[in-house]
């Protein structure tokens, strides 16, 4: 048998302009430019559903979520049972509404707005956003849209910026006033070779002579504010080839039974190169980097804290 064939130039192999599949994109935007927010405010915006044809769905749901996450460093794992139990994650807020039913999107942009307000659940309380080594303490907006068995659900998260506020102040008094007018105090020191913490004894005397002494403008610091003071080369046995300023995050996991104490690096910057002048003195100015620091926290089971 033969079977012949003739091409009448209409089929088209490779053509699938009849299948239209949607295009969709789920996303959160907030009011705020910035993304930061104080405890008591409103955390307000909208989120974005885009498709490209309609769009079927069994609802959307807005999670408002806030942590303090805990880990130990690989030398402390296995040290105190207890640690175990202190170092579970702390729940700080968690709160979840509905802002669009089960139905369908029509093609094109929808904006569904959303209103939170910045409360910490009962017994607890809201601290500074920040990016540890082994404590974060984060935020974050979820957005979830199911969408039944045979399609993919969608999800979105967004981090925004917490920047806990002091307890409000009572009526200044006169004493009040007139500590408040005193302080910030400057903090002078004294390095020498005699007065290094990270250098045994024993090893000290082969670390030439040398005498830096210096002043710091404050040593509780505004966040906001740059960290500023001064040093001054006295006198040294060695050619200096610079001098730099190290920020150091100190983080404490534990609780009564045990502790885990870690230091870290945050930053450096050199404020001096080569072999400066003697008597004279050199500036400090460091800006804080945001997310990598906060107000100094002490609570139960961690605990954050700065040197340099």
């Amino acid at each position: 048998a033969v079977v012949s064939t003739q091409s009448t130039g209409n089929f088209k192999p490779h053509d699938t302009t009849q299948f239209h599949p949607t295009i969709m994109s789920l996303d959160i935007k907030l009011k705020r430019a910035d993304r930061v927010y104080r405890a008591g405010e409103l955390v307000s915006g909208c989120v974005v559903v885009s498709t490209k044809g309609a769009l079927s769905h069994t609802g959307i749901t807005l999670v408002m979520d806030g942590s303090v996450q805990l880990q130990l460093s690989a030398k402390s794992v296995g040290l105190f049972e207890a640690f175990y139990n202190s170092i579970k994650p702390i729940q700080l807020l968690s709160y979840t509404i509905e802002i669009a039913k089960p139905g369908k999107f029509p093609d094109g942009t929808t904006e569904l707005p959303f209103e939170f307000a910045l409360e910490p659940l009962q017994g607890q309380q809201l601290y500074d956003t920040y990016h540890g080594v082994f404590v974060n303490i984060q935020y974050n907006l979820r957005a979830d849209m199911k969408r039944g068995m045979l399609a993919k659900d969608l999800q979105k998260s967004l981090e925004f910026i917490v920047e806990a506020v002091p307890p409000k102040q009572q009526t200044p008094t006169k004493k009040s006033t007139q500590v408040a007018a005193e302080a910030p105090s400057k903090v002078n020191f004294t390095i020498t070779p005699e007065s290094l913490e990270n250098v045994k004894k024993n090893s000290r005397k082969h670390v030439p002579n040398f005498k830096l002494s210096g002043v710091l403008d404050c040593a509780n610091c505004n966040i906001d504010d740059p960290f500023t003071g001064g040093v001054n080369l006295e006198t040294t046995e060695a050619t200096i080839k610079s001098i730099e300023l190290q920020l150091v995050r100190v983080e404490t996991c534990g609780c009564a039974d045990g502790y885990a104490k870690e230091a870290t690096e945050i930053q450096n910057i050199q404020i001096a190169e080569g072999d400066v002048a003697r008597g004279i003195e050199i500036p400090i100015y460091m800006v804080f980097p945001r997310l990598f620091t906060c107000a100094t926290v002490a609570a139960k089971t961690f605990k954050i804290e700065f040197e340099i």
